[in-house]
């Protein structure tokens, strides 16, 4: 009896680190088809990679030359690339294309990555929020606008066209070896900035965890949007002091006084437009996840705060 030809998956961003593990899960078991609108990848030779950017007409041709099953979209611009009218173009334009292409050419499941910063973060934010929760951010700033739309959009595609069987999955902060984020490059510096005054909740789940996630929400193939965190959750400072680092008290107004003095103590910092995260907590429940996918984090907040002290260790900040 004839052996059933493996599925063909697409998955885009395959620069990212995430992404990069999500590939290495899942080689063996699916024909995998790699892009990244940054730079080619290259992973196994069995393995095609393409260097093209998600609005352009090149992008189309992938999906004519191999007969795409299915699609893990990874290559969201996060928010700390590039400025917001490219982010807007790459991730709500090229998303658009991307499920637009998924229709014409009957592609029967997509994973699409969101984040927990469409919610907002605000002094009146329950605790935790839920899938039912309004994403806030367009509202708080323009430069969130991007990721907001992305999920407005692949919500609209979820309900219209339910033959795609998206599932769209909210993470809170992804940290862990190779994330290169804005909380991340905090964890890992020596001194790192914190608002007087401020020290919200935050929640973190390692980048070996996110891909369990992505794995099993994939395989499962279970539509919808799901929030994708650990039941637990630390304050700002309390997981700097974790990770080792030194706390840098500064003012949180004017809004341009915290750029002015990261930049004057040569401290990294967080993005203007994020700065509402370091003030006020966006904690969100994964139960939903969790109970649907029989999904649990294995690694501890110990764990991944160890990640980073061991770094500072070993010189590397």
């Amino acid at each position: 009896m004839a052996k059933a030809a493996k599925k063909k998956v697409l998955i885009t961003g395959a620069r990212g680190a995430l992404a990069q593990q999500v590939i290495t899960r899942l080689k063996d078991q699916y024909q995998l088809v790699i892009v990244d609108f940054r730079r080619r990848v290259v992973m196994d030779s069995d393995i095609p990679s393409y260097f093209v950017h998600i609005t352009k007409r090149g992008f189309e041709d992938i999906f004519r030359e191999h007969k795409i099953d299915g699609v893990i979209h990874l290559g969201r611009m996060s928010t700390d690339e590039e400025d917001r009218f490219s982010r807007y173009n790459a991730n709500v334009l090229g998303t658009q294309k991307l499920l637009d292409l998924c229709l014409k050419y009957k592609v029967g499941q997509a994973l699409i990555l969101s984040t927990f910063f469409v919610y907002g973060a605000n002094a009146y934010n329950p605790a935790p929020l839920d899938e039912n929760a309004p994403l806030k951010a367009s509202e708080l700033t323009k430069n969130l606008v991007d990721s907001v739309e992305l999920e407005n959009l692949s919500q609209l595609y979820m309900w219209k066209h339910p033959q795609l069987n998206i599932t769209i999955l909210r993470p809170c902060n992804i940290v862990g070896p190779g994330v290169r984020n804005s909380i991340s490059l905090l964890l890992s510096s020596k001194r790192a900035p914190v608002l007087i005054g401020f020290s919200p909740m935050m929640q973190f789940i390692h980048i070996g965890d996110m891909t369990d996630a992505i794995v099993v929400a994939y395989k499962k193939n279970k539509p919808g949007i799901y929030n994708v965190a650990p039941h637990d959750w630390v304050g700002y400072q309390d997981a700097l002091l974790a990770c080792g680092c030194t706390r840098i008290p500064i003012p949180s107004i004017p809004p341009v006084v915290p750029r002015v003095i990261c930049e004057i103590l040569n401290l990294k910092s967080f993005p203007p437009y994020l700065i509402n995260y370091f003030k006020y907590p966006a904690v969100i429940d994964g139960s939903l996840f969790a109970k649907t996918f029989g999904f649990k984090p294995s690694r501890s907040l110990d764990y991944i705060f160890d990640h980073y002290k061991r770094k500072k260790t070993k010189g590397a900040d």
